[in-house]
């Protein structure tokens, strides 16, 4: 067991497999956050632009990792569609993220960690050129 830093309670240990089912879980919400998200009149046409843009390139069979590369081959997509939501996510406000959230405040604050993450291990210079 491991211990929690916020406020020392023993949390158990998760295996892979159960937080990769997990986080497979929270796609069906991903996508109707993204499809009202999208759709909200509170948001700029620029930033829909950027997620359209970045759901293009996740289907686009050209991608600047190959598919099919061991392991990695589909982490420039992951990367993409959690730039994607973070540009999306800091210009809509989190208010209006959670009113079209379906699923549990937890899970929404997985789903902003992760988008966090993909934005973090881009190179700065790259992340400069990102969409503020």
């Amino acid at each position: 067991m491991h211990m929690s830093r916020l406020d020392e309670t023993p949390v158990e240990k998760r295996q892979a497999k159960e937080i990769a089912l997990e986080a497979v879980m929270l796609i069906p919400n991903v996508v109707k956050l993204l499809g009202r998200i999208i759709r909200d009149p509170r948001v700029s046409v620029r930033r829909k632009s950027f997620a359209v843009a970045a759901l293009i390139y996740v289907i686009s069979p050209i991608d600047l990792i190959p598919d099919f590369v061991g392991g990695f081959g589909q982490l420039d997509d992951l990367v993409i569609v959690a730039v994607a939501l973070n540009h999306l996510i800091a210009g809509t406000g989190r208010e209006v993220i959670e009113q079209h959230w379906d699923g549990s405040a937890d899970s929404l604050d997985l789903v902003l960690a992760a988008t966090e993450w993909g934005t973090e291990i881009i190179p700065g210079p790259l992340r400069r050129l990102l969409p503020s």
